[in-house]
């Protein structure tokens, strides 16, 4: 693997192979659970009912090193699958569930430390439960950052009760990972796939739109933080965002009066856009110092082999060295020597 190839994927996920019923564990349902119901493979099961089939590149660390072996890619920072964020559920088995999965994550990045990178997840629903973890994420286990949903509930990120997870966050110097979830506008998309067509795109506007207008990234400066598939419907529609603020600020600048392209130099997006144009469009958008190599492995929906789209545009050795893995190591406040010798 020579230097200008050296590549970190920042959004790959990962589930234990095994944890407990969580039915049985808090009283209620709703919780995912496994059924490894033949070698190699598991169906996600949301109180029985079929959610997802995953192989064991899910879970097993082993397998992901041979695939990123033979896919080139070095390094894989690890986050839950959004299913397991759980914000719905009662805070205190939400944390708890968080510690499971956080300890888990924790354990992979301890045994092949060269190979992976950890987020955590948190109870966002308590702002206090939240923060402890996060601490405890950061100072304890060692995780880079955390993985949050594109909204909590009934909340926005721009929502007052979050505010001081993301100054904890900009205080610990921990990186945040946004992913949509539960999709805006998921009852009216039952057939096609829409969800994730249409509304994931639209999820990760939402959140990138409610930090920036709710005055979270102008009152965190400092805050690293990083949306995912290509910042979704958000850099297509910036036109159409800052030409709202022009002629319409008594509605859109009623949290903060500053120009929403201010906030560009200020977030990261994932480079998985699936479209050489698109990538072209971001580069010139946001900069490529703002750009890193994302693949949502190890699904379908995400870049199956990884970096392929980047490799493909012809770019300069500093440019593809830069999406490959320059943003990613300043985004996560992190050396490459750590992961090479």
């Amino acid at each position: 693997m020579t230097c200008n190839h050296f590549a970190i994927d920042i959004h790959t996920h990962i589930l234990p192979e095994t944890w407990p019923d969580l039915k049985k564990k808090y009283g209620y349902g709703g919780f995912l659970n496994l059924d490894h119901h033949k070698c190699g493979c598991a169906r996600m099961l949301i109180d029985g009912k079929f959610f997802r089939e995953i192989d064991e590149n899910c879970w097993s660390p082993e397998v992901r090193i041979k695939e990123c072996d033979d896919q080139n890619v070095h390094v894989q920072v690890l986050s839950t699958v959004p299913v397991m964020f759980n914000y719905w559920a009662k805070a205190k088995h939400t944390h708890d569930l968080s510690m499971i999965l956080n300890d888990h994550i924790a354990g992979v990045v301890d045994k092949y430390p060269t190979r992976f990178i950890g987020l955590g997840t948190l109870p966002m629903q308590d702002t206090a439960l939240a923060i402890k973890e996060l601490e405890r994420c950061v100072n304890e286990l060692g995780l880079a950052g955390v993985q949050i949903g594109s909204h909590v509930n009934d909340m926005n990120l721009s929502d007052p009760q979050l505010f001081d997870v993301f100054a904890a966050a900009e205080e610990l110097g921990a990186a945040i990972f946004v992913h949509p979830w539960d999709m805006v506008g998921k009852d009216k998309m039952e057939k096609y796939w829409l969800p994730w067509l249409v509304g994931m795109p639209a999820e990760t506007s939402l959140a990138v739109c409610s930090m920036i207008f709710g005055g979270v990234l102008e009152r965190l400066p400092n805050l690293r933080i990083a949306f995912a598939h290509g910042g979704g419907g958000f850099p297509a529609s910036i036109g159409r965002i800052e030409h709202g603020y022009n002629v319409r600020p008594d509605l859109v600048a009623v949290d903060n009066p500053h120009n929403p392209r201010k906030y560009l130099k200020q977030i990261y997006l994932d480079t998985l856009v699936h479209d050489p144009h698109m990538l072209n469009y971001l580069i010139n958008l946001m900069g490529e110092d703002k750009l890193a190599l994302g693949t949502d492995y190890p699904f379908p929906l995400g870049e199956l082999q990884p970096g392929k789209l980047i490799k493909s545009m012809n770019y300069s050795d500093t440019t593809t060295s830069r999406l490959l893995h320059g943003s990613a190591l300043e985004w996560l406040n992190l050396k490459k020597e750590m992961f090479i010798g």
